[in-house]
């Protein structure tokens, strides 16, 4: 029998309201982010066939309401949602469950780029290139003083080559900010759901400080120019790890409130200095690659 308690059907409609309001300028933005959320409630709360039959009736009502569009984004949020709440399911460790999600986001955002090719003969780099040149011609006419060609047509490539990292990003933030708030409401409402370790507790294997610094020269020694590939991921490569980097400096921050006994607002206040100023990373590749959290260990 289907089982329809309250919970449920209020899941399942915030899970529709979700859909439809992908419709709405500047509201579809916050609800893409958020998507993923009532889904792994449902499915986490739900056995499989239950909630099949809840996404049934959810997305045939969105796309008799708003179109087809609704049917796709449900689509494509429904894979990744499945996973995370399959994974919770298993009590796997968070980590697993974000790595896992993670992958299959990026994975559908790379498969739906060749389905649009194939498809829709929408090829997104050269759109994107022609917008964004459109784009920096309209500023031009407007500014006082317009910038050079070659300085437009470097941004152009900067931006274009920065695709892989923006596609790496949107899936780190969506599978993040999924497992951020499905994960306590799941355990307010009696499930056991493994969280990640404490901030003061991460810490990178030593040879990630290794292939940073491959990185690094390799960088030093391409020209920052051109479309070659290594080009291109060295231009993806050198800020995410940064950013990889960052967020081992924040653990390395925790940690040292931790063992100084220092409030809770200091380790979040130098953390935020930690992304306003990213050569504050070298503090994550120190902490990583040294161990430097034993000169501040408690005797």
């Amino acid at each position: 029998m289907l089982k329809t308690d309250l919970k449920s059907v209020l899941w399942s409609g915030a899970v529709l309201l979700l859909l439809l309001s992908i419709a709405v300028p500047l509201l579809n933005a916050l609800s893409l982010v958020v998507m993923m959320v009532p889904m792994v409630i449902l499915y986490v709360s739900l056995s499989k066939r239950d909630f099949i039959i809840h996404m049934i009736v959810v997305y045939g009502i969105a796309t008799v309401l708003l179109g087809p569009s609704a049917i796709i984004v449900g689509l494509f949020f429904l894979a990744p949602s499945v996973v995370m709440g399959h994974l919770y399911k298993k009590m796997a460790p968070a980590r697993k469950v974000l790595t896992a999600t993670i992958l299959v986001l990026l994975g559908q955002l790379l498969l739906e780029l060749v389905l649009f090719d194939l498809l829709l003969n929408f090829k997104l780099i050269p759109e994107v290139r022609l917008f964004i040149s459109e784009t920096f011609e309209y500023m031009n006419k407007i500014l006082l003083t317009p910038m050079s060609a070659e300085l437009v047509n470097a941004y152009v490539q900067w931006i274009v080559h920065s695709i892989p990292r923006m596609l790496i990003t949107i899936s780190f933030l969506l599978a993040v900010v999924a497992h951020a708030i499905a994960r306590p409401l799941l355990r307010r409402s009696g499930a056991a759901v493994p969280g990640l370790q404490p901030a003061r507790e991460w810490m990178l294997p030593r040879i990630v400080v290794f292939y940073y610094l491959i990185v690094l020269i390799a960088d030093m020694v391409t020209p920052n120019h051109g479309d070659s590939f290594m080009t291109v991921a060295l231009l993806n490569l050198v800020p995410l790890l940064q950013l990889v980097f960052s967020i081992q400096a924040v653990g390395f921050f925790f940690y040292l409130a931790h063992e100084r006994g220092w409030h809770h607002v200091v380790p979040i206040m130098l953390s935020v200095l930690i992304f306003i100023f990213p050569p504050l990373s070298l503090i994550g590749v120190l902490d990583a690659g040294f161990p430097i959290r034993k000169a501040f260990k408690k005797p």
